[in-house]
């Protein structure tokens, strides 16, 4: 079995050969197996090691963030090439001890209710997580690697920034490229990389909290070899990611990889598909036997009526679960955190005009007692 192993004491522009934070064709790959040999990457957190148990508040407004997502790799798999579907198979995903899960101002799906900063750190252990921030709550273990992928064509590098600028034109969000804090540095990777925070068809930083453990990701194949890379792994996440952080962690994640020679072309697969052959979380987590739950719906706080917008109703959901939590006496900052980690947000209607319906569910269980 291959590793790629990392020293997480140190940053990722002090490890450049061992892997990279934007995505591109020009990577050198760090190891190269064959289809069906197991690989073992170490990553680690999404931060780049720049949040830790001593971190404060303060030292958020700080952060280089240029060099969020660290990925580990890229991987080299024989045979991979254009048109391909490169399936990775998760054998095993282990977790750091610490975590940690914040928000700042102007960042995160609530970000006009929250204009402050707030940090929780998780201490990680025996399957759980637990943080003096956000005392009572107990969260249980799912872990998952927030941001994996394959890299993309130099055309598709091409389009992809063009089709973001152009969103930027308009008045949309999104990161455009910058080497402030790319690795590799000085490179046309750094140069003209695409920024890690969206996900695209390359995957990514999809969040996808079911892509744990004896899961499946399938990503059509852009370059020879694929040039596989993970990182952002987290311990555990509501549907939604709602705060802009899960429970962040470093890991070491074990995967196994299938190439389905021509499948995407052929099937003309555009987006990465994923599975999962058991349960991808104990039922008790996944299907809650005691939950509650807020309804969203595409009405503004001043009686407007808008037209199926999912994305006013998954705010209006969201908002309601903060009111719940602070009901339980939960702050604020608190009930956001316990949304980001542990709330699923779920399409229960987009059918019946003008209200579909998004739903907030919050699992009881997480309440120590």
């Amino acid at each position: 079995m291959q590793s790629i192993e990392i020293d997480r004491s140190k940053r990722l522009k002090d490890e450049p050969q061992k892997g990279h934070n934007r995505w591109h064709y020009d990577l050198t790959p760090v190891v190269e197996v064959e289809e069906g040999e197991e690989v073992v990457l170490e990553t680690r957190d999404a931060s780049d090691g720049q949040t830790t148990w001593d971190s404060t508040i303060e030292d958020m407004a700080t952060m280089d963030r240029g060099a969020v997502h660290p990925l580990t790799g890229p991987v080299y798999v024989k045979g991979a090439k254009p048109g391909d579907l490169l399936e990775i198979e998760y054998l095993d995903i282990l977790p750091q001890p610490y975590g940690f899960t914040r928000f700042t101002p102007g960042r995160g799906y609530l970000r006009t209710l929250f204009e402050e900063t707030f940090l929780a750190h998780w201490e990680i252990k025996d399957g759980w997580a637990t943080s003096p921030q956000v005392p009572g709550v107990r969260i249980p273990g799912g872990p998952f690697m927030g941001t994996a992928g394959v890299a993309p064509s130099a055309e598709q590098v091409r389009q992809w920034n063009q089709r973001e600028a152009d969103l930027v034109g308009r008045g949309g969000e999104a990161s455009l490229p910058t080497a402030d804090g790319a690795v590799p540095g000085n490179s046309l990777a750094a140069m003209e990389g695409l920024r890690t925070q969206p996900p695209r068809e390359n995957c990514g930083n999809a969040d996808v909290k079911q892509l744990t453990k004896r899961s499946k990701l399938f990503v059509p194949v852009a370059v020879e070899g694929g040039l596989y890379s993970a990182g952002d792994g987290h311990f555990a996440q509501g549907d939604g990611e709602a705060c802009i952080t899960a429970i962040e962690m470093g890991a070491t994640v074990a995967v196994r990889f299938r190439v389905h020679a021509g499948v995407a072309a052929e099937r003309n697969i555009r987006f990465p598909r994923f599975s999962h052959s058991d349960y991808f979380l104990n039922p008790v987590w996944a299907v809650p036997q005691q939950f509650v739950a807020t309804m969203g719906m595409p009405i503004r706080d001043d009686g407007t009526q808008e037209d199926g917008d999912l994305n006013l109703a998954a705010h209006n959901a969201l908002a309601q679960m903060i009111d719940v939590l602070q009901e339980r006496g939960f702050t604020r900052q608190q009930a956001y955190i316990i949304c980001s980690v542990a709330v699923d947000l779920k399409i229960s209607n987009l059918v019946d005009t003008p209200n579909f319906v998004v739903s907030a569910f919050l699992p009881e269980a997480i309440f120590q007692e």
